[in-house]
């Protein structure tokens, strides 16, 4: 295993987020286990070399999450994953008027949390043999904390048929998936209202500014 500084609570950010535009430092996408070490390195060093700024002006979170992470992460898979089984009811043009504000909404959730950001140390697992056949997998890390039981977490990665390239679409934290409970939050909306209302309402949500706010 391998070790980091990283932030609890960023990290679980850093797990769910990884499409399709390049980032200011590529980041090699055909092996899973090593792209989220590099992606991880990348975006804390920014984090940290910006600190004074994103102090000043905590929106500058949602540029990184936007530049460092997102990236890494298949949002539109995710996206049609939440829509889940009300896919069959919505139209071409309602799926792509939702994709990319469910983009500015992960942004805006990920940004936020990554303002939680505190020093905790984290193992990575190390990298495996992948079988030819694997499209989708499970890189687990380990988070430590002083005085705390250690926390499994795994950042659930698939690979493009075409490019071959892996990317993250949900995280798994203690047993409990993100993008799970996220579509279990936004499928009844999306049946109740309809997949423009839902739309919408990300997009209040996603332009909402980033704050600080202190743990209690």
């Amino acid at each position: 295993m391998r070790v980091l500084r990283l932030s609890i609570v960023s990290i679980c950010y850093l797990l769910l987020s990884f499409t399709a535009q390049a980032a200011s430092v590529k980041v090699d996408k055909s092996n899973p286990y090593e792209m989220i070490q590099e992606v991880a390195k990348i975006t804390f060093k920014r984090f940290s070399d910006e600190r004074s700024a994103i102090e000043a002006d905590p929106n500058l979170l949602k540029v990184i999450v936007r530049e460092e992470l997102m990236p890494y992460v298949n949002y539109k898979y995710s996206a049609y994953k939440v829509i889940g089984s009300n896919l069959k009811n919505t139209s071409d043009a309602e799926r792509k008027a939702f994709v990319p504000v469910f983009l500015d909404y992960l942004v805006t959730s990920y940004a936020q949390v990554f303002t939680l950001y505190n020093n905790q140390e984290i193992k990575f697992e190390e990298s495996k043999t992948i079988g030819k056949k694997q499209k989708i997998l499970a890189v687990r890390t380990v988070i430590l904390e002083p005085g705390r039981p250690p926390i499994n977490i795994a950042f659930k990665v698939r690979k493009n048929k075409k490019t071959k390239e892996w990317k993250a679409f949900d995280m798994v934290a203690e047993g409990v998936s993100l993008l799970d409970s996220k579509q279990a939050e936004l499928s009844s909306l999306i049946r109740k209202n309809g997949l423009p209302h839902v739309t919408e309402l990300l997009r209040e949500k996603s332009a909402r500014n980033i704050t600080f706010k202190k743990l209690g």
